[in-house]
């Protein structure tokens, strides 16, 4: 589904195109025209003020638009993989790397640093085994600092702000 501003914004580059050979085209004729009173420095003041005036600010408003859409569309596109993940992580309680990367169209990579962004917004809570590939949904109440890792039942060490690693395993435990 395309925006209605990245709409807008080729609609205002297709008017500014439109417009420059509008103007181009009359002061041609204007100049080609035996009878015509324009003169040759009339003929580029006129395609001067033609194009800085009309055809500069709606290309370049058009295209200000049109990139800025972009970027919505990819933030958009972001937040709704991120969405998905959760809602797949929750739903299933565990859940392997391979398969929630493929669940949301993304990498091993990609499924990292979209968790990674939802334990530092606070949206996320669980535990993941990188080693094994697996992906834990956990109540934060189950998982606590000094506590075992409900992976391998290991001794855990606090790895940075919400965030726990099993020493033995090397699973991680993301708190809220």
């Amino acid at each position: 589904m395309k925006s209605t501003s990245g709409t807008l914004g080729m609609g205002l580059i297709a008017a500014g195109a439109l417009i420059g050979f509008l103007v181009a085209g009359w002061l041609a004729a204007s100049l080609a025209d035996d009878g015509s009173r324009l003169r040759l420095s009339g003929a580029l003041l006129g395609a001067f003020f033609g194009f800085a005036v009309l055809v500069l600010p709606l290309v370049g408003g058009g295209a200000l638009i049109l990139t800025r859409a972009r970027r919505e569309a990819a933030a958009m596109e972001h937040v709704g993989r991120q969405r998905k993940m959760l809602g797949v992580v929750e739903a299933s309680g565990e859940i392997s790397i391979a398969d929630l990367a493929l669940e949301t169209g993304g990498t091993r990579d990609t499924v990292r640093s979209d968790l990674y962004d939802l334990v530092s917004k606070g949206l996320f809570s669980g535990y993941v085994d990188w080693d094994r590939g697996l992906l834990f949904a956990r109540q934060a109440s189950e998982i606590r600092a000094g506590g075992r890792c409900p992976n391998c039942g290991g001794e855990q060490s606090l790895a940075g702000k919400g965030l726990i690693r099993c020493e033995y395993c090397g699973a991680e435990i993301f708190l809220p």
